[in-house]
């Protein structure tokens, strides 16, 4: 490393060691010339964070170009932590017309997130020579000019600064003139041609001379200008000005042609030498007529152009007063013009390292964008303060000066909302004051903090037996509000079954579409209900579930056939019974008893004398199944009857079964065995046995009744509470003398007869639930009336194939 760049460190390592408050809210400074090569160390800025070398990649300290230049002159050395220059650096380019140029760049680590604000220095270098804007001054001087008289100079241009600006001048050799400079302090060196010697114009009627600026630096750089003097003759009194400076104030922004003020100027001399005329001097770059006018006349000075307090605060105008004689002669003066700065800016509002999106589960601090606030003017006009407008989980935090840092500052639920628009209100302190807004969108990303949900905790499903393989008998869905992966849900089951049958065995449970699958033809009289557990998981980091409980009913469908119980057998063979010849109407021959496995109504049964057809000498019990006479027997009669007996569930389509019966007709009494199917013919006489045989029936029938009360009463006591909205139970009696009981969770139908002591109870189960309900009637004439009901509320699923 040369010399010139152990001291550039060494000032960086100096201007470091300046910082007046805590690593938090601190201000690094660095210092470094303009046009250093690339790669130049501008301090270890890894150390200056109090950093290790080890930190500086996990932490990931990166460089935030803290101004509007689009170039970035600086990086960092991730192994050394050094903060080095990447790009050309030009003072003059950055910071035209400006004694300090400073770059301000922002050093950002992660883990946590910290900011540190860094100002780089740029120290003028001497790269840049005077240079006047004309290359030859014509000076037209009379020969009668006394000496002593002064002619100003134009003044050389140097964008470099400090001591490397333009700080003398001097002229060529010449026994007439000799050179003046003057050092205005803060404003620019100037320098005056005065008259040393008598001009006489008959000995040297031009004069050549050379002007020489020179600017401070090591080593010395110099720019030259041609000055040409023509001597003239005759008018030899000047004009001469009031003053020999003039001050004025006025407003930035200040409407065309508003006066300043009148500068003013006297000729001794007579006629056209004495009249003076008044003009502006345009010296360097700056040319007061852009915006400034002087009446030739009169020397008032008015506004021309647009004022700007924030480009230029004062402005210093040579004028120059000329008479009319021949040659003219002339004179200047000096006007300080200083502008007065009015609120005529708002403040600028600069958005950085916007960190979007925010997890939805980010903690209350967390850096969501760097916020930077300036305004362009001065004074209190140029103060300014930032807020949040609206209610917003967010809030700005004061760092250093006009810099803020957007955080968190309450919880965020992207289900709630996902994106916030966040409006940022930046006031100045001006009168009136002046505002600008500017509108941050952080989106908010999904975090996984939502199971998924089923509609209802538990959930009944009624499907017919014998349904075929493979179908779907009810498809599952949960929402979960998370996004992507977060709300893919997978459905499993987790235990459940019947009768010790694995769940799997019977349903399959679709993981992706909640399809509910039957693997098996179910079987009413096997399997009533199946109840297991789905779970529902999302695919989120940890996964979340939750549990619904699925019912599944079996709904009976009309597949056995009635059975004939004994002691009669089905149809293939004969079964005989006798009666006497004096038998009377509704006379006793038989009873036929019939079960059915199915349940309900598809249970019922009803019984039919399908042969003889129109037979007129027996009947049968529609519900009982008793056979009676219909009428005395007579000569004409057959003594072998032939029945035969249908029995007809009350299913659709309707199955039955079929019985034969001989009745055979004997002429005594006698001969008619005793068998336990056979009564005695009743006594048309009300007898005391008739008496005691009533008050039994009775007794039973109400000791029956409250048995099936009470075991109604503790069924529904221990049903679940799923099960507990079907409808209460209906008990109907009949004509006949029998009654059914029905439920909505559970239906029976019981019969039996009440003129007979052979009669028997007979209970048909039902399906539970029901879709609905129906109630069977039966009439004096053991016929079915059979009335629909209203459904209950439940929602059912039937699958019908």
């Amino acid at each position: 490393m040369g010399y010139r760049e152990q001291r550039e460190y060494a000032w960086a390592q100096f201007f470091a060691l300046l910082c007046l408050c805590d690593w938090s809210d601190c201000q690094i400074s660095y210092s470094i010339s303009e046009e250093v090569n690339k790669g130049t160390v501008v301090g270890n800025l890894a150390k200056d964070l109090n950093l290790s070398a080890k930190e500086l990649e996990s932490r990931d300290l990166r460089i935030v170009s803290g101004y509007t230049n689009s170039k970035k002159y600086f990086e960092v050395d991730l192994k050394t932590g050094a903060l080095y220059v990447v790009d050309r650096i030009d003072r003059e380019e950055l910071c035209p017309n400006t004694a300090k140029c400073s770059l301000n760049i922002e050093a950002i680590v992660s883990n946590p997130v910290h900011l540190h604000r860094i100002e780089v220095q740029i120290k003028d270098v001497n790269d840049n020579s005077p240079s006047f804007r004309e290359k030859v001054k014509t000076f037209n001087i009379t020969e009668s000019s006394s000496t002593g008289e002064r002619y100003l100079l134009p003044i050389a241009n140097d964008p470099d600064t400090g001591s490397n600006s333009v700080k003398s001048y001097k002229l060529s050799s010449n026994e007439y003139f000799s050179l003046d400079v003057q050092s205005g302090g803060e404003q620019s060196v100037s320098a005056e041609l005065v008259l040393q010697k008598t001009l006489d114009r008959e000995k040297q009627s031009v004069i050549h001379l050379t002007l020489t600026a020179l600017d401070g630096g090591k080593p010395h750089k110099s720019g030259t200008l041609q000055i040409v003097v023509n001597i003239m003759d005759v008018n030899d009194n000047i004009p001469v000005f009031s003053q020999s400076l003039y001050k004025a104030r006025v407003e930035e922004n200040s409407p065309f042609q508003t006066p300043i003020l009148t500068v003013t100027a006297t000729d001794l001399d007579e006629r056209l030498n004495g009249e003076v005329v008044y003009s502006f001097i345009e010296r360097g770059n700056f040319n007061p007529e852009t915006l400034f006018s002087i009446n030739s006349h009169t020397g008032e000075i008015t506004v021309k152009g647009d004022l700007d307090f924030e480009e230029n605060a004062a402005y210093d105008i040579r004028i120059q007063a000329k008479d009319k004689g021949v040659p003219s002669r002339s004179a200047h003066g000096k006007v300080l013009v200083e502008v007065i700065d009015v609120n005529d800016n708002a403040p600028d509002i600069m958005i950085t390292s916007l960190m979007s999106p925010v997890k939805e589960d980010a903690e209350i601090g967390t850096v969501v964008a760097l916020v930077t606030v300036n305004d362009k003017d001065g004074g209190n006009n140029g103060l300014t303060s930032c807020k949040i407008v609206g209610l917003v989980p967010f809030k700005l935090n004061l760092n250093y000066k006009n810099y803020y840092s957007l955080i968190v500052d309450g919880p965020i639920d992207r289900e709630s909302v996902s994106q916030y628009n966040i409006t940022i209100v930046a006031n100045d302190e001006g009168i009136p004051p002046l505002s600008s807004t500017s509108v941050i969108i952080v989106h908010v990303s999904d975090v996984n903090d939502n199971a998924p949900s089923f509609s209802e905790p538990i959930i009944n499903v009624y499907v017919k037996e014998n349904s075929p393989v493979g179908a779907t008998i009810y498809t599952l869905t949960a929402v979960d509000p998370d996004v992507a992966e977060n709300a893919k849900i997978t459905y499993s089951s987790l235990d459940g079954g019947s009768k010790n049958i694995p769940i799997s065995s019977v349903l399959n449970i679709n993981s992706e579409t909640g399809d509910i699958v039957s693997l098996q033809s179910f079987n009413y009289e096997e399997l009533k209900t199946v109840q297991f557990k789905v779970q529902a998981t999302d695919s989120g980091v940890p996964p979340l579930s939750s549990n619904v409980t699925v019912n599944i009913f079996i709904l009976d469908e009309n597949d056995n056939n009635p059975g004939i119980l004994a002691p009669y057998s089905e149809h293939g063979s004969v079964n005989s019974e006798n009666i006497p010849y004096s038998a009377e109407a509704g006379y006793f021959v038989a009873k036929i008893r019939a079960v059915d496995a199915d349940s309900g109504y598809n249970a019922l049964l009803s019984y039919h004398i399908s042969e003889p057809k129109g037979t007129n000498l027996f009947r049968i019990g529609t519900s009982t199944g008793e056979i009676r006479t219909k009428r005395r027997l007579s000569d004409n009669d057959l003594k072998t009857h032939p029945l035969v007996v249908l029995v007809s569930d009350n299913g659709e389509p309707s199955l039955s079964a079929t019985v034969s019966i001989d009745v055979v007709v004997v002429e005594n009494a006698g001969d008619v065995q005793t068998q336990s199917r056979h009564v005695p013919i009743k006594d048309e006489s009300f007898s005391d046995l008739n008496l005691y045989l009533l008050i039994a029936i009775v007794s039973v029938s109400v000791i029956f009744l409250l048995s099936f009360v009470s075991l109604i009463v503790v069924k529904c006591h221990r049903t679940d509470n799923s099960f507990s909205r079907y409808g209460a139970p209906m008990i109907t009696t009949h004509p006949d003398g029998s009654w059914s009981y029905s439920k909505a969770t559970q239906q029976y139908d019981v019969c039996f007869s009440s003129d007979t002591l052979k009669s028997d109870v007979v209970v048909f189960p039902a399906p539970f639930p029901p879709v609905d309900g129906e109630l069977i009637s039966i009439n004096g004439g053991d016929t079915f009336n059979r009335t629909q009901t209203l459904p209950n509320k439940e929602k059912v699923r039937v699958l019908a194939y």
